[in-house]
């Protein structure tokens, strides 16, 4: 159809209309603020510590918008969260990467979840990040008479909300052949990855798992997050917001907007050709003074094939002071409590002899890791931290 046609045509077309009035779908597909009328069309998503759905919970967001805005946020989540791994340069001034996990199989595991789900239900769709994996929730049952070894097979598509799959099909968010899920099992074979698990209990559950059990936090090198991280490492010369998007595979503006270029812009690693006019419809942006050494410390730090990984430093050094830290550290303390633990008054010296080179070492972590200055900051050790206490032990 041609761009002119009028909105209530397109509507009709699809099969949104009835009786001269809109119908639920194409509230879900096109409305301004579908929670109004379907509260739990959201999507939840977490990202957790370890291995289990346990507290201090180390990121946590609920997405509302139409079905195409709760997709494109929740998969750059995932993304935002993922090990990046940096490819060979060769010719290619940029420099290329890709995500520990295909992003095919996140988005479409996830487009599965809003496109397949009961609707009627009160439960919302829910992705939940672990160190070792990702499981994408629905609240939503399999066709009649079908298992999930099925879905490991080529398939004809029933989807559940046949007025929703439409629009998505014409947009290329869903596959209508039905071979969605088994081109997930050929992407993950691809990567080397472990084949995902489709599991149907309450709700249909999709289990994606990560190629190395990584610990999940939103910090890297101090401070420095690590979505502010990527946008360093892949910035050159002069480059538009989508041009930086695009080498991210990041489709959805205000997400990252708000998590990686302000932050970036904030934080003095970039800054906008036109300072004065963020919305400037030439606006391109480059790496400041401050951003061009950091990229140098970055690229110094990786060989070619190298992964970008959504932790602390690794390393197997541990100093004298850091060790004290392993030795003293029991369950969740405060720095003042460390402090005193270990005898050292000066604020300043601790925070560089002990305190950063613990963090940095990835042996211990913020217990509030989005505010690392809050009042009731603790610190604990993380699980590599455990395992060299218990050498420490048997020493």
């Amino acid at each position: 159809m041609p761009e002119t046609t009028k909105p209530e045509t397109v509507l009709a077309h699809l099969n949104l209309v009835e009786d001269n009035r809109i119908n639920n779908a194409a509230i879900l597909l096109f409305g301004k603020n579908p929670q109004r009328f379907f509260i739990t069309s959201e999507i939840r998503c977490a990202s957790f510590y370890g291995f289990e759905v346990e507290k201090p919970i180390a990121s946590y967001k609920v997405f509302k918008g139409d079905v195409f805005e709760l997709v494109d946020q929740a998969v750059e989540f995932v993304l935002s969260k993922l090990d990046y791994r940096i490819e060979t340069r060769k010719e290619h001034v940029q420099i290329p990467g890709s995500y520990e996990i295909p992003k095919g199989i996140i988005a479409e595991a996830i487009v599965n979840a809003v496109a397949h789900r009961d609707y009627t239900s009160n439960g919302s769709v829910q992705v939940m990040m672990f160190r070792d994996r990702v499981e994408v929730w629905n609240p939503g049952s399999l066709p009649l008479g079908w298992t999930t070894e099925k879905l490991k097979q080529l398939h004809s598509s029933m989807p559940a909300n046949p007025l929703l799959a439409e629009p998505m099909y014409l947009t290329a968010y869903i596959e209508r052949l039905g071979t969605g899920t088994t081109d997930m099992l050929k992407f993950a074979k691809r990567a080397k990855l472990r084949e995902p698990v489709f599991i149907q209990e309450d709700s249909f559950r999709t289990i994606i798992y990560r190629p190395h059990a990584k610990q999940v936090t939103g910090q890297v090198s101090g401070q420095v997050t690590f979505e502010v991280r990527k946008v360093v490492l892949v910035l050159s010369d002069e480059m538009k917001r989508t041009e930086i998007q695009n080498i991210l595979q990041l489709k959805h503006r205000d997400y990252f907007m708000e998590n990686y270029l302000n932050p970036a812009l904030k934080q003095g690693f970039i800054e906008m050709g036109f300072p004065d006019a963020q919305s400037h419809p030439r606006q391109k942006y480059t790496l400041a003074k401050k951003g061009e050494i950091y990229q140098k410390e970055l690229l110094n730090n990786l060989i070619d094939g190298d992964t970008i990984h959504d932790t602390t430093h690794d390393t197997t050094h541990e100093s004298k002071q850091t060790n004290k830290m392993i030795w003293v550290l029991t369950g969740e303390m405060s720095r003042t409590e460390l402090q005193e633990k270990l005898n050292v008054k000066e604020r300043a010296y601790f925070s560089k002899q002990y305190l950063t080179p613990a963090l940095n070492m990835g042996i211990i972590e913020m217990t509030i890791l989005c505010k690392p200055k809050s009042k009731n900051q603790k610190y604990r050790l993380t699980k590599k931290g455990l395992e060299l206490k218990k050498q420490m032990d048997k020493e």
